[in-house]
């Protein structure tokens, strides 16, 4: 009765954590902590009838105990990875297993009952609990910590492809002493109760000295890996059985002996991290790093059957199609960090001068210098380091043929079997991965898309009714106002409903109703859908101004060697003046009068701005309303004028947010050299590590814009101004969270009552905050809309 008991009292263990939490355990919960009750039990039994123990003595009780401890702990880690689990219960338990292992081996020394079972069943409970806790302190600190919960278990498989590691160790206590300190300093460190970078600094000093600890033993095992016991005396070095003596060429065999196992165990991990890790923000987590990659596999079983030299030239291959996808996760994955999406080769690369010069604009020229250059040494990295890893365990696949195949067999059968159950640590982690394969088809996808969208979109260019309108027709309700186009950079939904600062934006709109109706100004606001998510404020600029999907730059680029009939174009031909104040451009922008036919563009540096910049922003919204007052509106005997004014002061990273001050102290800008900030959040770096942080600068760069356009209303507004509203995109997933729309807000603001009458049926809130069930339209469907209200229908024919 002895397993059974045993098992019973590992149960109870799991149930007293089921019992403490006030939630109790979930079914992910549950599913591990009796596993690992099962699975300890069946070990149990093993070891007993390997070492022929016939009853557990008291000593092994209490490591039982330590075991039911251990089980608790590692199913509310489990339900970690769904929800939040009380950190103060998993730390007791943990804690208290920690002090019981302190006690076992008394309790064996006084009783006079110690084993080799108990030997054995006390170090693999140790290493249970230090994994467990390994893997729950990686969701805070980072994936690295993993490789102390499995530094153990790595050893064992490395004695299953090497004999001479499964050999038995003389009694160290400083190993003892590093497994202590593995134990006690992950509880602390999931405790959190000690600052960020200390525990991480305690972390890393615990690894060291595991590293230290296993590099020992494997020495050791190296050394003695002939048959030879272990003299007497600390630190001696055994002669060795053939009788070469002991001197300096033994001792660099055995240092290329040690550098060799360690050159191979670092060959397959970089080999495995590479195959498993996630491309994408949201499934980046250390669970992504425990699964089977199926490619892995097939490449050991290829590498198995062909001759040397195809070997070789197979890993020199696939180490570099390795780098391929390396590369191309990392680009994904700032991809979707940025815009939502995936990278879509033909447009995305021509980007990345764009890209450079935006990080160059927040985060300063020598960061972003070093960046730069440490991606291209990166990506060296790669292409040497990959192929060089894929060689060596090949090589080693090789040298060791039958340990090999069992290895692939045993992990290909938990991959068809994971697979076919659809199993998975956390949601979309699948354990059976073939995630670097699927990428590369994916991409492969995406540019076959790309050429054909082609000529799809060329058709779509090409058929456009509103082209051949009678100025007669054009824009007859809107003739003799000035008509201002307002991008809100980075204004998206989630700005007004389902977020922390979102009762501050409504405030704010709340606000700027009131402001704006003691000017005699009324609104009419609803959503649309724009085709970019965190970036790319071109592509909803062109979307709205040309009636067209252009949803990615492949687009766009096609778009404006066209001849496209625009918003500015229709104004233009019906007698407005036309003027883009894109303030954060500073460079020649042909295409700004050749396909949208401005007649004037108004740049960073020909506004007459003498202030400083903030982050991306070259100057406050404040100035650029400021500026466009003096240089076109409050100019006497002109032409109407239909204006785009693309704002800056809510581009991220949002760290530094303006002051607002009296329209008549604005002046050159200079008087910004002398104010503090609105809101000040650091450093790029610094400031974007904390969420919270960007969240609330978010919210007040938001703020601050729509308080500036509704004061320059209120201020400068005469009646014949009417304003078009609208966020370009939805902020970055720091922000919205993750799997948000593209949804962004839009209002049309007017004196004139007869303005938002003739938008009347499409169904939009009274006031600048969109209703939740407001009409949500496509971001190109607005321009057609937009002419038909204002009296240009298509032409006939």
């Amino acid at each position: 009765m002895t397993l059974p008991a045993a098992l019973a009292l590992l149960i109870a263990g799991l149930a007293l954590t089921a019992g403490l939490d006030g939630s109790g355990l979930g079914p992910a919960g549950w599913l591990v902590g009796l596993a690992s009750g099962g699975v300890m039990s069946l070990a149990l039994a093993r070891g007993r009838s390997h070492w022929g123990s016939d009853r557990l003595g008291p000593a092994d009780w209490v490591t039982l105990t330590r075991a039911g401890l251990s089980a608790g702990v590692a199913a509310l880690v489990a339900d970690s990875f769904a929800g939040p689990v009380p950190v103060a219960l998993l730390v007791s338990l943990a804690s208290l297993a920690l002090v019981l292992d302190a006690v076992d081996g008394r309790v064996a020394r006084r009783t006079g009952t110690t084993s080799t079972l108990g030997e054995h069943l006390d170090a693999e409970v140790d290493a249970f609990l230090i994994l467990v806790l390994s893997v729950y302190v990686a969701g805070s600190v980072g994936a690295w910590v993993l490789a102390i919960g499995a530094a153990r278990y790595a050893f064992l498989a490395a004695g299953y492809l090497l004999p001479w590691l499964r050999a038995a160790l003389p009694p160290r206590y400083w190993r003892k002493v590093v497994c202590a300190t593995q134990g006690v300093v992950l509880t602390v460190a999931a405790a959190q109760v000690l600052p960020s970078a200390l525990a991480e600094a305690a972390l890393g000093i615990a690894l060291v000295l595991l590293a230290e600890s296993f590099g020992r033993d494997v020495w050791w095992l190296w050394d003695h890996r002939r048959g030879e016991a272990p003299r007497a005396g600390a630190g001696a070095d055994p002669a060795p059985a053939d009788g070469e003596p002991a001197g300096p060429g033994r001792g660099r065999r055995r240092a290329r002996a040690a550098i060799a196992v360690l050159l191979t165990t670092l060959s397959i991990a970089i080999v495995w991290a590479a195959l498993v890790a996630p491309d994408q923000p949201a499934y980046f987590n250390s669970a992504a790093f425990l699964r089977v990659p199926i490619e892995g596999l097939v490449l050991i079983l290829l590498a198995l059957v062909l001759p040397v030299t195809g070997r070789r030239i197979l890993a020199v291959l696939a180490g570099l199609a390795l780098a391929l996808v390396v590369v191309l996760k990392v680009v994904n994955y700032q991809i979707f960090s940025l815009f939502d999406r995936p990278f879509e080769p033909l447009g995305d690369i021509g980007q990345f001068g764009n890209a450079l010069e935006t990080l160059r604009l927040e985060d300063g020229a020598s960061q972003a210098r070093l960046i730069e250059i440490g991606a291209v040494l990166s990506v060296a990295a790669a292409v040497v380091l990959l192929p060089l890893a894929m060689l060596r365990v090949t090589r080693v696949a090789a040298d060791n043929r039958r340990r090999a195949l069992r290895a692939v067999g045993v992990l290909a059968a938990v991959w068809a079997v994971c697979g076919v159950l659809g199993a998975q640590f956390v949601s979309h982690t699948p354990i059976a991965s073939a995630i670097s394969a699927r990428l590369l088809l994916d991409e492969a996808r995406i540019v076959q898309a790309e050429v054909n969208d082609e000529g799809v979109f060329a058709a779509e260019i090409r058929h456009d009714p509103y082209r051949d309108t009678p100025t007669a027709s054009l824009l007859r309700a809107l003739r003799g106002k000035d008509v201002l186009l307002v991008f809100a950079e980075s204004y998206g939904r989630v700005a007004v409903e389902g977020s922390s600062f979102a009762p501050e934006v409504d405030a704010a709109l709340a606000a700027g109703d009131r402001r704006l109706a003691s000017a005699g100004f009324h609104s009419r606001s609803g959503f649309l859908i724009s085709p970019t998510f965190g970036g790319g404020s071109w592509l909803a600029h062109s979307t709205l101004n040309s009636g067209l999907w252009v949803h990615n730059l492949r687009r766009y680029a096609q778009l404006l060697p066209e001849r496209r009939f625009t918003l500015a174009s229709a104004f233009n031909r019906a007698g407005w003046r036309t003027v883009d104040d894109v303030p954060s451009n500073d460079r020649p922008w042909p295409e700004g009068k050749a396909f949208y036919h401005w007649d004037r563009i108004y740049d960073r540096n020909q506004v007459g701005y003498r202030g400083p910049t903030f982050s991306y922003g070259s100057m406050p919204d404040q100035y650029i309303y400021s500026a466009l007052q003096r240089l076109e509106l409050g100019k006497p005997h002109r032409r109407p004028l239909f204006a785009e004014v693309d704002t800056v002061s809510s581009h991220q990273p949002w760290n530094r947010i303006p002051t607002e001050i009296p329209w008549n102290e604005v002046g050159d800008g200079s008087i910004y050299d002398h104010l503090p900030n609105h809101y000040e959040g650091g450093s790029f770096l610094s400031f974007w590590e904390n969420s919270a942080r960007v969240q609330a600068g978010y919210g007040s760069s938001i703020v601050y814009t729509l308080n500036t356009l509704t004061k320059f209303v209120q201020h400068y507004g005469k009646k014949n101004l009417v304003l078009i509203v609208l966020g370009d995109h939805q902020p970055r997933e720091p922000v919205t969270g993750e799997h948000a729309s593209h949804q962004v807000p839009i209002s049309i603001i007017a004196h004139d009552p007869k303005v938002l009458e003739r938008i009347e049926s499409w169904g939009w809130a009274p006031g600048l905050r969109p209703r939740r069930d407001a009409p949500v339209w496509p971001m190109s469907a607005f321009r057609n809309r937009f002419l038909t209200a204002f009296d240009a229908g298509p032409a006939a024919g």
